[in-house]
């Protein structure tokens, strides 16, 4: 007998999707950017959500501030190393429901060789739309709260007044599209 498939595939549509983070600077105000290229999968198992799974990865190169001189900072070797560590990746092992349309999604996020594990925080994952060239889409946000350290990400100024320059922790958003495969 042929096992029946019960999943469908879920694939990141780049051209719709960003992963955002944001970051206090000088202990007064944030620093937001993003970065782009944001590709994966989700798996998604029909008859045992807890199977599903998501991978997801993005290029460290493709950091976005709004400043030329931060964005080729934060590529340096100080910060992302880019030459290195090309990818931040994310692999899920639980998905669990928290609501009709909202999710936890525990997996292990690499940055810089650093695997630690996070829980990401699904807010809002929209009903399957078509598109107008004949394909199901469904989009989700959601964020996660990251101490930068943890990965490695150890640069930093002391302040004169006190404080330093980058907070220590980071928050991850994700605005995402997804096109059944």
């Amino acid at each position: 007998m042929i096992p029946t498939q019960t999943f469908n595939l879920w694939k990141i549509d780049p051209a719709h999707s960003v992963a955002g983070f944001k970051v206090r600077h000088m202990m007064i105000s944030y620093v937001k950017g993003h970065f782009t290229g944001l590709t994966g999968v989700l798996k998604l198992d029909n008859t045992d959500f807890s199977q599903s799974k998501v991978e997801a990865s993005v290029p460290t190169a493709g950091v976005q501030t709004g400043d030329s001189n931060r964005d080729e900072h934060m590529q340096a070797a100080e910060f992302l190393n880019v030459a290195e560590f090309p990818t931040i990746d994310f692999k899920s092992s639980d998905i669990r429901p928290t609501g009709a349309s909202s999710y936890l999604v525990v997996g292990d996020l690499t940055i810089l060789g650093v695997t630690k594990r996070v829980t990401v925080t699904i807010e809002d994952v929209s009903e399957p739309a078509g598109d107008p060239w004949g394909n199901q889409r469904i989009g989700l946000s959601g964020f996660a709260k990251i101490d930068r350290r943890e990965f490695g990400l150890v640069w930093n100024t002391a302040l004169e007044t006190g404080g330093v320059l980058v907070g220590d922790e980071v928050t991850i958003t994700l605005d995402v599209q997804l096109i059944k495969q």
